[in-house]
């Protein structure tokens, strides 16, 4: 059989980094992971083919090789995803569909014709999809019954089938699932909240893997949150440590993990000394309030300030996701939120407006209280909510757009990645006996140069720069190089905040406009019924 695997086009977003990216002579951000898990999962004597759309488009030679396309994606890659099913069909391909997106919405990728629908997690699902094909069924919809899989038992990802070079960092992943129960978050949904890992040596052959192939740079560990089972995370840093001892530290790590990390200064020591370099949290909001409407009780059981300080202190930089539109929330949310992320020096901040993602407890309680605006949804920054919210919509978008436009003003973002990193060059790091040599990178070193020329000689950040690009030479040398990696991110951020403000501008002129038009017709309508009573 010969499969083709194609990943959807993400469109642009707060994760495309598209400028930043192109800096480094890089195609994209992070390969499809779930993708190249699937490929493994594949009985191996059927030829596979990998087209991530990220990377180059899929094209004649592809489409004719193929005797089945099978397709991945998140919510984000929907409308190209879309896109592509029909494609495929138009070209008499048989479809196959699978990951979030799929199992979330399911009928819409039917609704375009795909034949089978291999949904849930892959261990289960594509044993029973491959068995159909084996006996000649024409389509199907392959559920695993709400059993979670042991992913003990999951394959190493065939990252062979990757242009690596394409890549700004690799994946893998140790965990599925998250203990906690956040109304909002769809993780607990299509993983469960009992959090299943590999095993240390499953994860490090994977990081083998990798490092024969050649890789020497970031991995991204891609679990929702990668301390839910802090027992097991911190058996594996332990075996990992001595693994990227002995191989000379060839990776660095980012992963994404609960505020609690703070809590538990063992863990924190254990990644740093792993070469974990940083994390992303999800923090949500300052409003002590909010986070109780939405169930995140994690983020109320400490100061989350004193929280974030401590991760940062302890070596290791904080990213953090926040959101604005909860119910009950008091106005000004968008300004307490720039004014969080300022005092705790977070030099990248997520921030969108609530969304009520397909099948999550949100959904249900919104959808019960007649407030969906839809049956889909959109986790894209640059889209308005897709529901009714307890304050004006008006007031929401015009407190998020400015605080998205106030978060990222180059010299309020250059000002908290110094800070940030004058704090990390204080931490205690372990000493590390051998570093392998990494090979020069032309390409790395031309990006230092037009970042260098940008910020230090055309943004209004030129005077600062130079400032702060120094007293870091001098007081954290060690950090000056991912210092300027993330002062490069403002290249992107600079455009994304201005389509941010114009997309959400826009939608909200049409949705003033349809409201008018709604209130003019409710008002005709009363007048009509008064001269009928008269």
């Amino acid at each position: 059989m010969k499969a083709l695997l194609v990943y959807p086009e993400f469109h642009k977003s707060f994760w495309s980094f598209e400028k930043t990216i192109h800096l480094i002579g890089r195609k994209t951000f992070i390969p499809p992971l779930g993708l190249i898990t699937v490929a493994a999962i594949l009985p191996q004597d059927w030829e596979l083919r990998l087209v991530d759309c990220n990377v180059r488009d899929v094209n004649d030679a592809d489409w004719d090789w193929a005797e089945i396309v099978i397709f991945s994606g998140m919510i984000v890659h929907r409308a190209n995803l879309l896109g592509l099913i029909k494609e495929a069909k138009s070209r008499g391909k048989k479809v196959a569909v699978g990951g979030p997106y799929a199992t979330s919405l399911p009928h819409e990728c039917q609704e375009v014709g795909a034949d089978y629908m291999v949904l849930d997690e892959g261990e289960i699902t594509i044993p029973l999809f491959v068995e159909a094909i084996a006996k000649g069924e024409e389509s199907g919809v392959f559920r695993s019954g709400g059993v979670k899989p042991d992913v003990t038992t999951t394959p190493i990802p065939r990252y062979d089938l990757l242009d690596l070079k394409a890549y700004a960092m690799m994946s893998v992943q140790f965990s599925r699932g998250c203990p906690f129960q956040c109304e909002f978050c769809d993780i607990i949904v299509l993983y469960g909240r009992k959090p299943r890992t590999k095993t240390p040596q499953q994860l490090i052959a994977e990081l083998e893997y990798l490092y024969d192939l050649g890789w020497r740079e970031t991995v991204f560990m891609v679990d929702d949150n990668f301390i839910g089972n802090k027992r097991n995370v911190k058996l594996l840093l332990k075996e990992l440590q001595p693994w990227m001892a002995k191989k000379g530290y060839p990776f660095s790590f980012n992963t994404e993990a609960s505020v609690d990390l703070a809590q538990d200064q063992e863990l924190m020591d254990l990644m740093v000394a792993c070469n974990f370099g940083s994390v992303f949290l999800g923090i949500e909001t300052p409003d002590e309030e909010s986070l109780k409407v939405t169930k995140k009780f994690q983020n109320t059981r400490d100061t989350l300030s004193d929280s974030v300080d401590r991760i940062i202190a302890s070596g290791i930089r904080v990213m953090a996701g926040f959101i604005i539109g909860f119910d009950g929330e008091k106005k000004g949310s968008g300004d307490r939120i720039v004014r969080f992320v300022e005092k705790t020096n977070i030099p990248l901040a997520l921030f969108s407006m609530l969304q009520a993602l397909p099948d999550t407890a949100l959904w249900h309680r919104l959808e019960k209280e007649e407030r969906l605006l839809g049956q889909s949804a959109d986790i894209n920054q640059t889209t308005l909510m897709n529901f009714v919210p307890t304050r004006p919509v008006e007031e929401i978008a015009e407190e998020y757009i400015q605080g998205f436009w106030d978060l990222y003003d180059p010299i309020a973002f250059l000002d908290r990645t110094y800070r940030c990193y004058r704090i990390l060059g204080e931490a205690n790091y372990p000493k590390k006996e051998f570093k392998v040599k990494k090979p020069f990178d032309w390409r790395a070193l031309k990006a230092l140069c037009i970042i260098m020329f940008q910020q230090g000689l055309v943004y209004k950040t030129r005077v600062k720069f130079w400032g702060y690009l120094f007293s870091m030479i001098r007081h954290n040398p060690g950090g000056v190089i991912s210092y300027l990696t993330v002062c490069a991110y403002m290249e992107h951020f600079l455009d994304y905040r201005s389509e941010v403000r114009e997309q959400i501008e826009k939608q909200l002129r049409e949705y003033q406009t349809l409201q008018n038009k709604l209130e003019t017709t409710i008002s005709t309508n009363n007048e009509d019924i008064k001269a009928i009573a008269s």
